[in-house]
């Protein structure tokens, strides 16, 4: 096998559900050495959430999730297991843990508990948002920060209700977050705590859009696949009835699509705020022209012209490609504790 960019890297992984273990699943994915850590009673919920494997019943949710990484069941109220873990977070260089704020300190976990045990530890902690503020000991999923970050006021079809991501958005864009912080932690060297919420989290994704409202006073509209200041821009059925992902985010590329149109040396779609001022006469052009072509010939022709489009497909494989250093999937994730033993016996080794 290739060397791995983390190999070497320890990870103690005490978070569940989605966005913390995401985050210990992209530091697994690149070689790190990640242990889960499951209550004895009742392991991760994940495991009975949504869809199972038709042969074997196990959650899929879970396996996708929880790839790469080693699991025991550790009970960290009971005297015999707290030293098993704390004999884990002696090796380790990362923990990532979701708990409620105040709960990992009552468990006798505090960080300065843990960084005096392991100084260059970093301790990753992922909550819906923050450690501290008027919110933080509420609990906090993705919907939530979708609702109050923005997401679902400007998503949905004109005149519309505000509609909710239909995937978890917020918890894969937190793990990457998380993940992000916990390498540029690592690098420097230091031993800290990272505070990841899934409410900031989600709420960068939206870019400009705070400072819009502040300077501007707008707010962005819900524009079904639309966006403010692209035009055209979104998903385009063809007449084979599948559908085809169009955006023409800059000149160069918008101008070619004008061409295809039609539209070639009309000055009212020369600039973005030309295209956005006649955006009705646009879309209906570009409906028109898929409508009017399988999604096989549009994208022949749109590929042609050098625009960016795609097919709308149904399905991944690791975040990045690394030329050198390349991840793997190594196996999917373990049923409960099935490294339990050799880590109670031997730890990291």
């Amino acid at each position: 096998m290739e060397r791995q960019a983390l190999s070497g890297l320890r990870v103690i992984d005490l978070s569940t559900v989605l966005a913390g273990p995401n985050c210990a699943r992209y530091l697994a994915d690149f070689g790190a050495d990640v242990i889960k850590i499951e209550r004895p009673d009742t392991g991760d919920s994940l495991r009975n959430m949504a869809w199972r494997d038709p042969e074997d019943g196990e959650g899929l949710w879970w396996r996708f999730v929880n790839r790469n990484k080693r699991t025991v069941d550790l009970d960290l109220k009971d005297d015999a297991d707290r030293e098993v873990f704390l004999r884990l977070v002696d090796g380790a260089d990362v923990l990532v843990e979701n708990l409620r704020p105040g709960i990992l300190e009552r468990l006798g976990f505090a960080p300065d508990v843990l960084l005096a045990r392991n100084p260059k530890l970093v301790i990753t902690r992922v909550t819906g948002f923050g450690q501290t503020g008027p919110y933080a000991a509420r609990p906090g999923f993705a919907t939530i920060a979708e609702a109050m970050g923005g997401v679902a006021a400007i998503s949905g079809q004109p005149g519309g209700d505000p509609m909710m991501p239909a995937f978890a958005l917020t918890d894969e864009v937190t793990g990457l977050a998380a993940a992000f912080a916990t390498m540029v932690a690592l690098h420097s060297g230091e031993g800290q705590v990272v505070d990841v919420s899934l409410l900031e989290s989600i709420f960068h994704l939206l870019g400009p859009l705070i400072s819009v409202w502040l300077t501007r006073g707008e707010l962005q509209e819900r524009m079904g696949s639309g966006i403010p200041y692209t035009v055209p821009r979104g998903a385009y059925r063809c007449s084979d009835g599948r559908f085809i992902g169009l955006s023409t985010s800059s000149d160069s590329v918008a101008q070619r699509v004008m061409s295809l149109l039609g539209f070639e040396g009309d000055k009212r779609f020369a600039t973005f705020a030309g295209r956005v001022e006649h955006r009705d006469e646009i879309e209906t052009a570009m409906r028109a022209w898929c409508a009017a072509r399988t999604q096989e010939q549009a994208l022949h022709e749109l590929s042609d012209a050098d625009a960016a489009a795609g097919p709308i497909m149904d399905m991944q494989g690791l975040i990045a490609k690394l030329s050198g250093t390349p991840g793997e999937v190594r196996w999917r994730g373990r049923p409960r504790d099935a490294d339990g033993e050799h880590i109670r016996r031997n730890g990291w080794d």
